[in-house]
């Protein structure tokens, strides 16, 4: 089983490493071109999972059901991501009890999410311990730093390496609608 394990991290990080870290957002889909989560299907829905926190809790995907929810999928080493942390934060921060936003962390091991989670400071909304690749395989995701916005009922509006500066008026729309 650790073999295997090994092999997928490998597989994944390798596949990461020539997607790059932060590329530019001509690779993100636009609210037009929305589709379901890949692995959402009739009998997984997209909020079917369940992931432990960094803090030690657990965290259940139907509990983002009934509001629009941002996920950024991040990896401890990528410089990108410790640059989007803070404006994720005031996101987190600005739409809390409207919408639900949820850090995954990825492509490494525990100790190194928590200190990144640490110099990001980042705080007030759930960080997803995915070393596994769980959550990042639900919603396809190949690179870091990159965002998945759903709306209310679970249909990816956009996708991709998105500026955090957009995702205001992203979900000011799906809240609106």
């Amino acid at each position: 089983m650790r073999a295997r394990l090994a092999v997928t991290g490998l597989v994944m990080a390798g596949t990461l490493g020539l997607a790059g870290c932060g590329t530019p957002a001509r690779d993100a889909a636009p609210a037009g071109d929305a589709a379901p989560a890949p692995a959402a299907t009739a009998s997984t829905g997209v909020y079917d999972f369940s992931v432990a926190t960094l803090d030690g809790g657990t965290f259940e995907g139907r509990g983002l059901a009934g509001r629009p929810a941002v996920l950024w999928f991040w990896a401890p080493w990528c410089p990108t991501c410790l640059g989007q942390a803070k404006q994720v934060n005031a996101l987190a921060a600005g739409y809390a009890g409207k919408a639900n936003v949820v850090g995954v962390a990825g492509l490494d091991e525990v100790p190194a999410m928590h200190e990144f989670v640490r110099m990001a400071k980042l705080s007030g909304f759930p960080q997803l311990a995915d070393e596994q690749g769980l959550v990042w395989k639900r919603f396809g995701m190949t690179a870091q730093s990159t965002f998945v916005v759903l709306d209310a009922d679970g249909k990816v509006t956009a996708r991709g390496h998105l500026d955090p500066a957009d995702l205001p008026g992203t979900l000011d729309k799906l809240l609106a609608s």
